[in-house]
């Protein structure tokens, strides 16, 4: 068999190391579609990894097989590989992620990190063997729900050409799992982890295995594996947040407006608008105009919480594939994934309002202190303040299943084949029930921010908050959601070797693919209104040692026992019944379907690579266009709050786009390659975003009006012209330099635009609340809709390193840095609109999620049987969010600068056995955040909340044959 040389010929010699080095990169489903033709044809005639010559191994060995992976693809891709058999260099997907050129994660909680971006955007398309993965009626699928065990390679391309998938603006993860023909015969490996948590301060099991073979018969040779993994993980989140800020009169009854008393909350909207970008001025002395006349007013927050949520998680995940190759020309495989994931969590949350007025005593301005120069009140202390606690349950379970039959074929010397069937399906449940309990408190001493951006407080007398007898059980509140979603995916593509002079190959490939998806759930409230220590001590459940890292706040109090509640949850419905004949025990609840959609997808691509020089050197080339014709049909179903009748209504729309895609790579010497690539993705709007369906939410806070949401059927992609241009200098085989300038123009960016809509009692499901007023003749609601409605860019450079010094001294020799540096700079139109939903101003923000730099370095160590990394990451504050737009305060919500000190260090016992110590979040971290928009709010003085996300530690033993 023959391979392709870098000038495209023929070549019958054996290929170079480097090209050995990355076959784990250069095999899947799938065509190759972002690798050079010389480097596919040679992963396709090299030999399983375990017969490389080269001896090195664990993170050394890893970064050497990245840095070919990068190397030989036509694409700006960064790559993972697994030191050994399923063993990433983290415990999971995304923390090992965390350290690739340009990644930033975020969301930390639970043992884990939640959020992952690719140059600053989240729009990520996750693949499983090359094949669309997802997770239920969503889009994208979450990466931690893979395990690490079961990966050998993760390839995050930044850019892509037209044979790649159209989708994800941000880039492409795709995660590759092990094969039996990736090993040379049998192989079986074992795994075991404990991994501990604070503050749960839990310990928590990981167990994977892994049985693979392969035979010659006299059919051609067949391989079988099998690959099985479960996690288990108690964890626990603890946060203190104080509540949004709303305005006040003085504190001096001389310079208030009539009919208002010191320190009264202004709820007249005609006097103040919520929801603004930049809130109120907080400038002392600011003015609001009361009937014409001009009076100080002061912001405070309108109440302070802390959550303390304790919870544990299962994901049990397998993988099967079975391979035949009956010749030399063809190969076919046949593999399987399940992946589960189960989490309960018991959310306790002390909830207390610090906005009365009412009893204030005879100094009212004594009672405040106020950050210096502003109007913005600091301290305060409040009598009779009404609070409430909840205990919150939350169970969900999701079941994905993949099913994949793919084959490869050499038709003659010049053509390639590849083609792939797929079906899947994803199944997300969950339920939610929380009990509240509330009281009236004689009062609450409040320092909004005690320092350190923190928020601390305690009520007169903190052992009533742990005594039963003090509560009166309230609302309960009963929902449940069941999410799905399937998809049949089919393709065929291929490489003609077409060798015309300059055009070297010939790519091409048509994909079908038919996702089908749909939503339901079910939501009811009632009162109770009894004492809770009358329904029995198994009904209280209380806390301890809450927050000791974060603040000075109260470190216990009671919760309705939500454990006990579930377990007994016929009983618990049956008596809100009681109490209200409205609200359904659990023979009568039902789910109902909310939406569905069937959306089928078309695509074709033509694609050609070119070989030609330039000055005496290498200057390949790809040029193609993705034809892509997307088909949407979509179903409603609104539910009429009295009467229960189901309503259909339907939407259907179709939309196609011609995608184009250039990539040139010139070497300009052996060691150095230069990349320009331009590129067109799209981002398809979620399902769920679709349905205009109301969903209103309660007006917890009283501002005088609820909240809600409700999508856009007629919401189109959001796409993006990408331009990128690297510079790769490998000056030693282990080594290299790297940089990239890079630039995303992104059009028809999906936001949300608020305005004011009256419901009708008839379908106002608050109606009967007490919580949120009188509901008699309906209500108001903000709500926020989807629109594509902005436009923007991003931008940026980023540089990478990966050094093994050589010839150090001694213990040295074996020392080596990993590290990169990421700078992005992003923008995009905010419109603002008015209480009809029209825009009236345009503003300017930057992206959700993005840091304008970033930077994360590792030193790694390889001597011996000892394998060691330690790292540091770091990515600075970022608009993480915007706040509902109920309140006075700045409407962005802005993360302090995060950062994170991981380490593992591995010790090969024999060449069968290996163990591992690792910890991530070393130093114990906290995640804070503030209000702040253009030049409103800062750090101090509105400051939100604070999450101890703690720190982590795991031993692990591998065993393998």
């Amino acid at each position: 068999m023959s391979f392709y040389t870098s000038k495209g010929r023929r070549n019958t010699a054996q290929p170079p190391l480097q090209l050995k080095l990355c076959v784990l990169a250069l095999t899947g489903a799938g065509l190759l579609s972002s690798a050079s033709v010389w480097a596919q044809a040679a992963a396709e005639t090299t030999e399983p990894t375990d017969t490389a010559t080269v001896v090195v191994t664990g993170v050394r060995a890893s970064l050497i097989k990245s840095l070919a992976i990068k190397r030989t693809n036509d694409q700006v891709v960064e790559s993972i590989v697994a030191d050994d058999i399923g063993k990433l260099p983290d415990n999971n997907v995304v923390e090992a992620l965390q350290r690739v050129t340009g990644i930033q994660v975020t969301n930390r909680a639970g043992g884990e990190v939640g959020t992952l971006s690719i140059r600053g955007l989240p729009d990520v398309q996750t693949t499983w063997n090359g094949r669309t993965i997802f997770t239920a009626s969503g889009t994208q699928v979450a990466l931690q729900d893979i395990p690490s065990t079961l990966v050998r390679q993760i390839d995050v391309y930044k850019t892509r050409d037209a044979s790649q998938l159209e989708t994800g603006i941000a880039g492409q993860v795709d995660v590759k799992s092990l094969r039996p023909f990736d090993f040379k015969g049998s192989k079986v490996s074992l795994s075991a982890r404990e991994t501990y948590l604070d503050p749960a301060k839990k310990a928590n099991p990981q167990l994977s295995g892994m049985l693979s073979n392969r035979w010659e018969t006299g059919a051609g040779e067949f391989g079988a594996l099998v690959n099985l993994s479960d996690t288990k993980t108690k964890y626990r989140n603890e946060s203190v947040t104080p509540g949004a800020m709303v305005p006040f009169v003085s504190p001096n009854a001389a310079e208030d407006p009539a009919g208002y008393t010191p320190l009264q909350r202004v709820f007249d909207n005609n006097i103040w608008t919520p929801g603004t970008h930049t809130g109120l001025p907080m400038a002392a002395g600011s003015t609001l105009n009361f009937n014409g006349k001009a009076y100080p007013y002061y912001l405070a927050r309108d109440a302070v919480f802390q959550s303390d949520v304790h919870g544990e998680r299962e994901r049990p995940a397998a993988n099967i594939a079975l391979q035949w190759k009956p010749n030399s020309d063809s190969v076919y495989t046949f593999e399987s994934m399940y992946n589960g994931y189960r989490d309960k969590s018991f959310n306790r949350l002390l909830f207390s309002f610090v906005d009365w007025w009412g009893d204030l005593g005879s100094n009212p301005a004594g009672s405040i202190t106020t950050f210096p120069g502003t109007n913005v009140i600091k301290s305060r202390t409040v009598n009779n303040v009404y609070g409430f606690n909840s205990g919150d349950y939350t169970t969900s379970a999701t079941d994905s299943y993949v099913y994949a039959l793919n084959g490869k074929w050499n038709v003659g010397d010049r053509l390639k084949l590849d083609g792939d069937l797929s079906y899947q399906t994803s199944t997300y449940h969950s339920e939610f029930t929380a009990t509240r309990i509330d009281r009236v408190a004689p009062s609450i001493n409040v320092a909004f921010n005690d320092g350190n951006n923190n928020t601390a407080f305690h009520f007169n007398n903190d052992a009533d908050l742990a005594n039963p007898a003090k509560w009166n059980v309230a609302q309960f509140y009963d929902n449940a959601n069941r999410n799905k979603g399937s998809a049949a995916t089919a393709s065929l593509a291929g490489v003609f070797d077409a060798d015309w002079g300059a055009l070297q190959t010939i790519h091409f490939g048509v994909r079908f693919d038919d996702r089908k998806a749909s939503e339901a759930n079910r939501t009811q409230s009632a009162t109770l209104n009894r004492n809770l220590a009358s329904l029995g001590p198994e009904y209280a459940s209380t806390n301890a040692n809450f927050g000791t890292a974060i603040s000075d706040v109260p470190r216990s109090w009671v919760e309705p026992n939500a454990y006990y509640i579930r377990d007994h949850i016929d009983d618990w419905r049956t008596l809100y019944h009681s109490a209200d004949a409205n609200f359904q025990t659990t023979d009568k609840l039902s789910l109902q379907k909310t939406f569905e959609v069937d959306e089928k997808t078309t695509n074709l691509f033509l694609m050609g690579n070119t070989q030609n020089e330039l000055f005496g050197h290498s200057l390949r080339g790809n040029f193609g266009v993705r034809y892509v014709k997307v088909k949407t049909d979509m179903t409603f179903y609104k539910v009429d709050a009295t009467t229960k009748a189901v309503t259909p209504s339907g939407a259907s729309k179709s939309t196609n786009k011609l995608l184009p895609s250039m990539t040139l790579i010139y070497d300009p010497s052996k060691d150095v390659v230069l990349r320009f690539n331009y590129g067109e993705t799209l981002r398809r709007p979620g399902f769920g975003a679709l349905n205009p369906i109301l969903q209103l939410g309660d007006d917890v806070s009283k501002v005088g009006y609820g909240s809600g949401s409700g999508g856009n059927p007629d919401l189109k992609p959001t796409r993006a012209k990408n331009l990128d241009l690297t510079a790769e200098w490998y000056f030693q085989k282990d080594s290299a330099i790297y940089g990239t300038l890079f630039n995303r123009k992104i059009d028809g960016l999906v936001v949300d635009l608020r305005h004011r809509v009256h419901v009708d009692p008839a379908n106002d499901p608050f109606r009967n609340s007490t919580s949120g007023g009188d509901h008699t003749n309906g209500y108001d609601y903000v709500i926020n809709s989807p629109t594509n409605a902005s436009n923007g860019k991003i931008s940026g450079a980023e540089l990478g390193l990966i050094y093994f010094p050589k010839g150090l001294p001694g213990l040295l020799d074996g020392l080596g840095f990993q590290g990169s540096y990421t700078r992005l700079h992003s923008s995009q139109n905010v419109p603002d609109a008015n209480d009809a939903g029209v825009i009236v101003s345009q503003l300017e923000t930057p992206f959700f999620g993005v840091s304008n730099s970033s930077y994360n370095a590792t030193l790694a160590y390889e001597k011996g049987p000892v394998s060691a990394r330690l790292s540091y990451v770091w990515r600075s504050g970022f608009l993480a969010a915007n706040e509902a737009a109920l309140f006075a305060n700045p409407i962005g919500i802005w993360r302090h600068p995060e950062k994170s000190v991981d380490m593992q260090v591995s010790y090969k016992v024999n060449d069968n056995m290996s163990i591992d110590i690792s910890g991530v979040n070393l130093t114990n971290e906290v995640q804070q955040q503030y209000y702040h928009f253009g030049n409103a709010g800062n750090a101090q003085v509105s400051n939100f909340g604070t999450l101890q996300i703690g720190r982590s530690v795991s031993a692990a033993i591998r065993w393998k044959m």
